[in-house]
C-alpha cells in the first residue's frame, strides 16, 4: 500500500472518529441530548450556497454606486428538533468542542515535529519553553492587571513566539543550532521561567485561583472568536509541516546523512522549530498549559502506524482532536468542572506508563 493510500485511509478513519466524538460530546451535559438530535441539528447548521443577491450599493469613485453582492446561504435539511437543545449544542457546546478539537490538533501536531526533530519520543510540546513562555504571559497580565492588545491571548501567544525565539538564539553557534544545544537551552529556559510563574502567584493575591486555572488548562468559557482565531492561524503552519514532512523523516537519519541527501538542514530545522513553535503558542494562548496530548498521542500512532511522518503528521492531528474533546467531556460532565489538563494527565500518565511497560519504546 502506497503512504498516499495509507494517509488517505487512516485520515478518513480518524475524521470519522472525530466526527463521532463530537457528536456523542455536544449530547452529554447537564441537558442529555440524544446523538440523533445532535446529528440533526449540526446538519441544519451547515450553510449551502445557493446565489447571490445584490442588495444595497458601495459608492466607488468615478465608477459611482455599484450593487453589493451577498452570497445566499440555505440549509439542505430541515429537521424538526426543539430549540432548546438547538441553541444548547450550537452555543453553548459546540464553540467548547471546536475549540477541544482544534488545541488537540496543534498539539499533537506539534509534539510529533518535535519527537522527530529531538528524534526522542519523549518530547513535547514545552520542550523549547513555548508553554513556559506562553504561561509568563498569561499570569503576569492576571497578576499585574496589564491592558494589551488582543488580552490574555494575545499575551500569551507573543510570550510564547519570543520565548522560542530566545531559546533559538541561545542555542546557535556559528550559523549552527545543534540539537542537544537547544534542548538544554530549552530545559534551562523553562527552569527560569518557572522561578518567574513561581514568584507571580506569590504576588497574585485574590488573582490566584484564576493562575491557578489557567496553568492547570481549561476550555471554559470558549467563544466563538477564539474557535475562528485558530481556524484561520493553524491550516497554513500545518499544511507546511505535511509538505517538510519527508524531510522530517530524512532528518532522523542524522545532521550529516540529511546534508548528503540534498536537504538544507539548518534551514529545514528552522523551519519545523518556528512553525511548530506557533502553533504550539496558538494552542497554548486559548486553552493554558495542557499536557501529554502532545507526548502520548504522537506515541500511540506510530504505535499505529509507523514514523513515517507522511502518515504520521495527519494522523496524530486527527486523533489528537479525538482525544482532547472527549478528555474535555470528561472533565465537564461531572458534579463540579474540573481544568482539562487535570483529567490529560490523569488519564495520559497511566497509559504512557503502561506502553513503556508493554511495548518497547519506538524511537522516530
Amino acid at each position: 500500500m502506497s503512504v498516499r493510500t495509507r494517509a488517505t485511509t487512516w485520515s478518513l478513519g480518524l475524521s470519522g472518529l472525530l466526527l463521532l466524538v463530537v457528536v456523542v460530546s455536544a449530547g452529554i451535559g447537564a441537558v442529555t441530548i440524544p446523538p440523533r438530535t445532535v446529528a440533526a441539528i449540526l446538519a441544519d447548521a451547515v450553510p449551502v450556497p445557493v446565489g447571490v443577491s445584490f442588495g444595497g450599493a458601495t459608492v466607488l469613485p468615478v465608477l459611482g454606486a455599484v450593487p453589493t453582492p451577498t452570497l445566499e446561504f440555505v440549509s439542505p435539511f430541515a429537521f424538526s428538533v426543539p430549540r432548546p437543545a438547538r441553541i444548547i449544542v450550537l452555543s453553548v457546546r459546540l464553540p467548547r468542542i471546536l475549540l477541544a478539537a482544534l488545541v488537540g490538533f496543534a498539539l499533537a501536531t506539534a509534539g510529533t515535529v518535535m519527537q522527530g526533530f529531538f528524534r526522542n519520543p519523549m518530547a513535547d510540546p514545552s520542550i523549547v519553553g513555548v508553554s513556559s513562555g506562553a504561561a509568563v504571559g498569561a499570569v503576569a497580565t492576571i497578576v499585574l492587571s496589564l491592558s494589551i492588545p488582543f488580552g490574555l491571548e494575545g499575551a500569551a501567544f507573543v510570550s510564547a513566539v519570543v520565548t522560542a525565539f530566545v531559546v533559538y538564539l541561545l542555542a546557535s553557534e556559528d550559523g549552527r543550532t545543534p540539537v542537544a544545544t537547544l534542548l538544554l537551552a530549552g530545559v534551562a529556559v523553562q527552569t527560569f521561567l518557572g522561578a518567574v510563574i513561581s514568584f507571580l502567584l506569590l504576588q497574585s493575591g485574590e488573582s490566584l485561583r484564576q493562575v491557578v486555572f489557567w496553568l492547570m488548562g481549561h476550555l471554559a468559557g470558549a467563544t466563538w472568536s477564539e474557535v475562528g482565531m485558530l481556524t484561520l492561524v493553524l491550516p497554513l503552519p500545518f499544511l507546511l509541516l505535511v509538505v517538510h514532512a519527508r524531510d522530517l523523516n530524512v532528518l532522523l537519519l542524522g545532521e550529516e546523512d540529511a546534508h548528503a541527501l540534498g536537504i538544507e538542514v539548518e534551514r529545514t530545522k528552522q523551519l519545523l522549530l518556528a512553525t511548530a513553535s506557533v502553533v504550539t503558542a496558538a494552542a497554548v494562548s486559548v486553552s493554558g498549559v495542557i499536557g501529554f496530548v502532545g507526548l502520548v498521542v504522537p506515541h500511540m500512532l506510530r504505535l499505529l502506524v509507523g514514523p513515517d511522518h507522511r502518515v504520521l503528521l495527519p494522523t496524530s492531528a486527527l486523533a489528537g482532536a479525538s482525544f482532547l474533546v472527549a478528555t474535555d467531556t470528561v472533565a465537564r460532565s461531572g458534579g463540579a468542572e474540573i481544568p482539562v489538563g487535570v483529567v490529560t494527565a490523569a488519564v495520559g500518565a497511566p497509559f504512557f506508563l503502561y506502553l513503556l511497560r508493554t511495548r518497547e519504546v519506538r524511537s522516530p
